[in-house]
């Protein structure tokens, strides 16, 4: 018989609701689940591993006598109706120890190269106005309203602000996926992005499982964290019309005035349209989510709060219809410097032909494992 492990219950119950898991989603692997649970049965250990990786728990938290207490490693500003799911996933969690690493390995390389310190960093403060903050931040990125509306697609604008935001130094990572394991992914209703604030270094990630117009909207409130020289995390949400937070809605407000200008607004939105009609044209315009365009419609005084209210929960059940229709894919070598950022592959790659990174080291920052996979990368990015 084998040995079966002395594992707490709690533990178990712990790591599966962690993870956001049933019983129901794990009885095809664990059918005596119920019982571990209950404590009736132990696993043995080499179920008990199975399970760890089951639930991206690792294995060794199983031994402590109870749950340990999770905290993020940046300040949080997320919302939510449901204080339940506050806590934070393995998949958030693992994400943001990720970039920590990417962001501690790229800040090394800018030292030794001598780059200079990100001039958007600790460039504003709460008393700056988000008017004020938001010119300045366009006129740092060098993207306004008349190259962005030349954009075909979200997508294609997202790119774009991606790379004005690169060209000044900030790295962004864009990815709806646990590094390359496509079988987890994010859920945007945890969180839809993070900042981790440095001088030389900063870096912005966006939940890439979200819809590309609300991507761009993420990129911008990150940007304006940024400016602010703090990190955070952020699930923004436009229903509320007031939040509580001081530095979450002043973020907010100079996203939302970077993106679609109230001066500009003003003399594009045509009242007497069909608002559904309307929301969509402003959207392509501006090319951001009709979420972004019906709250700037309120800030701008042309639609009451209860008007506003009934709107917005129309226009989400249409946005998460939307959501659910779409599939994922593309080509990896094209997906994976979004993922990863640009800017960072670039540098991993270059540093690693020139012998400043080991490769063993390039792969686990890239997310992968083999030569070739490198090769065609280095490639891909001209870099070769």
């Amino acid at each position: 018989m084998p040995t079966r492990v002395n594992v707490a219950p709690e533990m178990l119950r712990w790591a599966r609701e962690r993870a956001r898991l049933s019983i129901g989603d794990l009885a095809n692997r664990f059918p005596m689940l119920l019982q571990w649970e209950s404590g009736s049965v132990k696993p043995t250990m080499r179920q008990l591993e199975n399970y760890a990786q089951a639930t991206y728990t690792p294995i060794g938290l199983f031994f402590l006598p109870s749950p340990p207490e999770e905290t993020l490693p940046l300040p949080d500003f997320r919302t939510f109706r449901d204080e339940r799911n506050r806590n934070p996933t393995p998949n958030l969690l693992d994400t943001i120890y990720a970039c920590e690493q990417r962001q501690e390995w790229y800040r090394e390389f800018a030292e030794s190269h001598g780059y200079r310190p990100v001039s958007v960093v600790g460039s504003m403060q709460l008393s700056t106005t988000p008017e004020a903050a938001a010119n300045s931040l366009r006129d740092s990125l060098g993207f306004g309203l008349e190259i962005r509306s030349e954009f075909a697609t979200w997508a294609e604008a997202l790119r774009g602000l991606s790379e004005h935001a690169e060209r000044q130094g900030i790295l962004v990572m864009t990815s709806g996926i646990v590094g390359s394991n496509t079988h987890r992914k994010l859920d945007p209703r945890e969180f839809r992005g993070f900042s981790l604030a440095d001088p030389i270094a900063p870096l912005i990630f966006i939940n890439g499982a979200d819809t590309k117009a609300a991507q761009i909207f993420t990129l911008a409130h990150e940007l304006a964290h940024i400016s602010l020289g703090g990190s955070a995390i952020s699930n923004q949400d436009l229903a509320h019309i007031a939040n509580d937070n001081r530095t979450e809605r002043w973020c907010n407000e100079v996203a939302a005035e970077l993106l679609i200008p109230l001066a500009s607004l003003r003399l594009e939105f045509a009242p007497s349209r069909n608002l559904t009609l309307e929301l969509q044209r402003l959207a392509r315009l501006y090319k951001v989510s009709t979420l972004v365009v019906l709250r700037r419609i309120f800030d701008a005084g042309f639609l009451q709060e209860r008007q506003f209210n009934h709107a917005f929960d129309e226009e989400l059940e249409r946005v998460l219809a939307l959501m659910n229709r779409q599939t994922g894919g593309g080509n990896f070598y094209t997906t994976l410097p979004v993922r990863v950022g640009r800017r960072f592959a670039r540098s991993v790659v270059a540093d690693t032909l020139e012998g400043g990174t080991l490769y063993r080291d390039a792969f686990r920052l890239l997310g992968f494992k083999k030569t070739s996979t490198f090769e065609q990368l280095s490639e891909s990015l001209g870099v070769a």
